[in-house]
């Protein structure tokens, strides 16, 4: 017998049918328009509430939108505050319950009893499901916004300095080691990113660990105490112990959060002669979760690198080969190991990946894999980016990745960490950067009908820089010759 005839002969039937479809509609326009099944058929001024958090919210998208398109940098600026998401977390989850109590409502509004069992079973079920997957979904996006928050709460704690020095932003990146058997903390692996504030053109400069009578500016608290550089009769002096030495020495820094990163970074700029803008220190399982948290990197690998060795036994190889995929855990060994190799190949390898990061973090892939990311963030030990410079940085970053970054690490012979001669690496730095504006000098050139701006200004002399000499400056390492093709 056809279905309509069934109908015609079974009322009940026919009212069950009707009502399905009547319930189905009323839970789908709430998925759609929370509150419009209230105002259809049950209490209005439920719907009217609903209806006009909906709205609230739609209006509130549409103007961080328009913000966006006139005010690119507000927006970002907004966005990278902690604040904003750990507010958001609450609030998405009470929209989330909100939402699924009017799902369930709307079942309710259907009147599912005139329904026959077996549709009333399987709306029952269905708008349920529905409603506990709104639940589910809220609670999971407040989980990543409270991520959110905290991954920006450590992050971005603020205090550097947003001034360019000559047209660079100088950022200077420690990998911190603080094991069992280390005394204190103690910095690994040590660079400055000197980058051109209009191009973002990036000059990598590594130094390393066991640099020896480092110097201190005058405006240093360490200076009156080591006016001579830090040295010890014994070459434990060092420029990766001058974290635990203003740690130690903190009565000199009164006021200062870490004193032994200022320190470092007082250290540092003495021995580049370069203003440093930003501070970013990791701890080596940051590292290796950050790695494992985007997916992994890619690397030409030239060279077999051991896993373990030292005082403990080598367990493996990171073979060479085009293209090699490694997890956070083997380029965590590849930046590390020591075994069969000097401090400056490691040096090295700690570049190759540091150079890998840079080219391959790109905006989807952080997006993506955003509460990993958070999660891994939080092993970051410390970064004084605020909030506010973040547009600009991240600005940069992008033109970086379209440029190639020029390097260098002091490491004989160019420069003997036991007996450093600091006029050459300061003459160096110069000429790598030097080297690197000449290759963006005629993009940065004014023509002839404009007017000059601020970036377009020939750069006044640094006198904290020493004379650039026209010979070409040396290159104390190959990257090709470890991780490059």
């Amino acid at each position: 017998m056809p279905a309509h005839r069934f109908d015609l002969a079974n009322p009940a039937a026919r009212a069950s049918r009707v009502t399905l479809r009547r319930g189905i509609g009323l839970v789908l326009s709430t998925l759609l328009l929370p509150g419009s099944a209230q105002l259809q058929g049950g209490n209005r001024t439920v719907g009217r509430v609903a209806l006009r958090i909906w709205a609230v919210l739609l209006t509130s998208l549409v103007l961080l939108a328009v913000t966006g398109l006139l005010w690119r940098g507000a927006l970002v600026t907004l966005l990278a505050s902690g604040a904003l998401y750990k507010l958001l977390q609450p609030l998405v989850i009470a929209l989330g319950v909100g939402e699924a109590y009017l799902i369930i409502d709307a079942w309710r509004i259907a009147q599912p009893l005139q329904m026959d069992r077996r549709r009333r079973l399987g709306f029952g079920i269905a708008s349920l499901v529905t409603a506990l997957a709104v639940l589910a979904g809220s609670i999971g996006l407040g989980q990543a916004a409270r991520a959110q928050g905290d991954l920006l709460d450590t992050v971005l704690r603020g205090g550097g300095n947003s001034t360019s020095h000559q047209g660079r932003y100088n950022i200077l990146m420690l990998g911190a080691d603080a094991g069992d058997d280390r005394v204190g903390l103690r910095p690994d692996s040590i660079m400055v990113a000197s980058v051109d504030d209009v191009t973002g053109r990036t000059v990598m400069l590594s130094l390393p660990r066991n640099l020896e009578g480092v110097r201190f500016p005058a405006t240093s608290p360490l200076r009156e105490k080591y006016p001579q550089g830090y040295e010890c009769p014994d070459h434990s002096c060092m420029l990766n112990a001058i974290y635990t030495l203003g740690t130690d020495n903190a009565d000199l820094y009164p006021g200062v959060d870490d004193p032994g990163l200022q320190a470092m970074r007082e250290a540092v700029s003495e021995t580049l002669g370069l203003g440093i803008n930003y501070t970013i220190m990791v701890d080596l399982a940051g590292f290796s979760s950050v790695i494992d948290a985007v997916g992994g990197i890619r690397l030409d690998i030239n060279k077999r690198v051991p896993i373990g060795g030292g005082t403990s036994p080598i367990r493996g190889w990171i073979e060479p080969g085009k293209d090699v995929h490694l997890d956070g855990y083997h380029a965590l060994w590849f930046a590390r190991s020591r075994e069969g190799s000097s401090d400056f190949e490691r040096m090295v390898r700690q570049k190759c990946v540091v150079n890998a990061m840079l080219q391959q973090l790109d905006p989807v892939t952080v997006m993506t894999r955003f509460t990993d990311i958070a999660s891994a963030g939080r092993q970051v030990a410390f970064t004084d980016v605020p909030s506010k410079d973040v547009n600009k940085l991240a600005t940069l970053s992008a033109r970086t990745r379209k440029l190639p970054i020029m390097s260098v690490s002091f490491t004989p012979p160019l420069v003997y960490p036991g007996n450093p001669k600091y006029d050459v690496i300061r003459r160096v730095v110069a000429q790598k950067i030097a080297a690197s504006e000449a290759l963006d000098a005629p993009r940065k050139a004014p023509s002839a009908s404009a007017p000059r701006s601020r970036a377009q200004t020939p750069r006044k002399p640094d006198s904290s820089r020493p004379v650039v000499s026209s010979s070409p400056a040396p290159e104390s390492e190959d990257l090709a010759a470890v991780c490059g093709s």
